[in-house]
């Protein structure tokens, strides 16, 4: 069973949160909600990629997601990355971007 429309739901406002902060590249969810085999004890995976990454885009993101966490009740976890580390690093290569990028959900 796919993501359940709830978690999509909850994923577009965060999205839509983040990009008032700054532009996104990619936006995915991903893990065991957009598997569908997350039961309710299960965090929400969000995979996101931006031009760039700093330290403040990083403190303004977490916190962001935690908003959403205090909102819903479910844990938010995001994964940042740099288009250069996507495309360009050694990172591209990794199992867990690859497992995102090919199962991940857009959103």
């Amino acid at each position: 069973m796919p993501a359940t429309q709830s978690d999509l739901q909850t994923a577009r406002i965060l999205k839509d949160r983040v990009l008032k902060l700054t532009p996104l590249i990619d936006f995915r969810l991903f893990g065991s909600r957009a598997r569908g085999d997350a039961d309710e004890f299960s965090d929400m995976d969000i995979f996101m990629e931006f031009e760039t990454v700093d330290r403040e885009l990083k403190s303004n993101v977490k916190n962001t997601a935690w908003e959403m966490t205090l909102e819903t009740g479910i844990v938010v976890t995001t994964l940042l990355f740099s288009r250069y580390e996507v495309e360009d690093s050694p990172l591209r290569s990794s199992p867990i971007i690859r497992v995102i990028l090919e199962e991940g959900i857009p959103v």
